[in-house]
């Protein structure tokens, strides 16, 4: 079973568009495998489209985040807020039908409470230059525990409605 079995393809885009309107995250419902099932992106800062252009970048601080999230939400069937090790926020929220795993809904791309953008391991990680960073970090919003477990109820609620309507068919 895919996620596009349970809801068509444009409708799990309203649901990003309406995750990205209520918090300013670069929203994304992902499958099992860890790929964006839409071609929404609003980047929620300048950093981020830098990070994710870059090979290593993409590959060591965004999939390795996904990938180490969406396996705790799936092993835990709960939602998880973390942060990337650019230090910025990731959340996610676990889409089963039954007791199959098809995927996750969430967000990444502000700063959570007080934390900040990790300059140095991202321009290790990256090769970027470090005030290059540091530029395109500087005006990053931030978001407080409170609303970011605020939108993961948000999502669960609408994940929940979602499952139950395709089970009720």
């Amino acid at each position: 079973m895919k996620l596009t079995d349970i809801l068509p393809l444009e409708k799990w885009a309203e649901l990003e568009e309406e995750i990205n309107k209520r918090s300013g995250l670069n929203a994304a419902v992902s499958d099992i495998d860890g790929v964006r099932i839409t071609e929404l992106k609003k980047w929620p800062n300048r950093l981020c489209p830098v990070i994710k252009a870059n090979k290593k970048g993409q590959t060591f601080i965004c999939s390795a985040a996904h990938q180490n999230i969406a396996a705790q939400a799936m092993q835990t069937q709960k939602p998880v807020i973390e942060e990337c090790d650019a230090g910025l926020v990731k959340l996610v929220v676990p889409i089963f039908v039954g007791d199959e795993y098809l995927g996750v809904a969430g967000g990444c791309g502000l700063i959570l409470d007080d934390g900040e953008v990790e300059s140095f391991l991202i321009s290790k990680t990256t090769d970027i230059d470090e005030d290059e960073i540091e530029s395109l970090s500087d005006d990053i919003s931030k978001i407080t525990t409170d609303k970011a477990e605020s939108l993961v109820a948000y999502i669960q609620k609408e994940i929940d409605r979602i499952v139950s309507d395709f089970e009720n068919k």
